[in-house]
């Protein structure tokens, strides 16, 4: 291999490297040294300290963090069964549920937040759901709650768990399962003996994706929850915008950013392991 051929990858790699340094490095280098920004010039942890002390925003951090999981349980718990479903059909009916599953990617997050907002008032089609007053109990429908919240992230969310998904259990050849209940195994136990572990892969990547894109969420928990159920992102863009605090403001972001981070880096070694 000559030296030629050595530098084509390089230069292939050059536009996106260039896109990556402007794009990510360079705002985040600039969050990070802002967050330890001090007002008389200098570097100082004053930031970090006044959010290990405001209960605010500790509370913001946790309901975050407690949406995350449980948004991305129920999505995994939709997306397992209708991605192997969209497996195991025929190639008209796959193209038709694709087409169901995409199409909300093509539509504003904006419209479709504000689409839930109408469904889940006070008079709206979901309050005519025998049970929903009792699981709601407030003046306001599903908003202002944490259930409207889940409904509507979770449909937000629900593409990406099946597109990750689906890529992995397409893969797995119907012979298996076909070999599984040759030899005894009944249905659910060839799915749960044979598929379920080949698709962990897949499930181990939609929940990670799914997680990081709900506890970053900012549109859809601010018009569906409102300022009753305030979350971290919420805190952070007040602090940015209407308080104009900038450094402390970066410094929550900074600790949104760790934990993202720290969750792809766990997922990301679950996944090969699982792999």
């Amino acid at each position: 291999m000559n030296e030629r051929t050595r530098k084509e990858p390089l230069l292939l790699l050059l536009p996106a490297a260039v896109l990556l340094l402007l794009g990510f490095v360079t705002p985040v280098t600039a969050m990070l040294l802002m967050s330890v920004q001090s007002p008389a010039g200098g570097f100082t942890l004053e930031n970090f300290q006044r959010l290990f002390e405001s209960q605010y925003n500790l509370q913001a951090a946790w309901r975050s963090l407690r949406l995350g999981v449980v948004q991305t349980l129920v999505t995994i718990m939709i997306a397992l069964p209708l991605s192997y479903l969209m497996s195991r059909a025929s190639s008209k009916l796959r193209s038709f549920l694709l087409i169901v599953v995409i199409l909300p990617l093509m539509t504003s997050v904006v419209v479709r937040t504000f689409g839930w907002v109408v469904l889940m008032g006070p008079n709206g089609l979901m309050m005519k759901v025998p049970g929903a007053e009792m699981l709601v109990k407030g003046t306001q429908g599903f908003l202002g709650t944490e259930v409207g919240v889940t409904i509507a992230m979770v449909q937000v969310l629900l593409p990406f768990a099946v597109l990750s998904i689906l890529g992995v259990i397409s893969g797995i050849k119907p012979q298996l399962e076909e070999a599984a209940r040759t030899l005894g195994a009944g249905y659910w136990r060839s799915l749960w003996h044979v598929v379920f572990p080949l698709t962990l892969p897949g499930i181990v990547a939609g929940a990670s994706l799914v997680f990081v894109l709900s506890v970053s969420s900012f549109i859809t928990p601010r018009f569906i929850g409102g300022a009753q159920i305030p979350v971290f992102a919420q805190t952070i863009y007040v602090d940015a915008t209407t308080n104009l605090d900038w450094p402390f403001a970066a410094a929550q972001a900074v600790m949104l950013f760790a934990g993202v981070m720290l969750v792809l880096i766990a997922t990301a070694r679950l996944g090969r392991t699982k792999g």
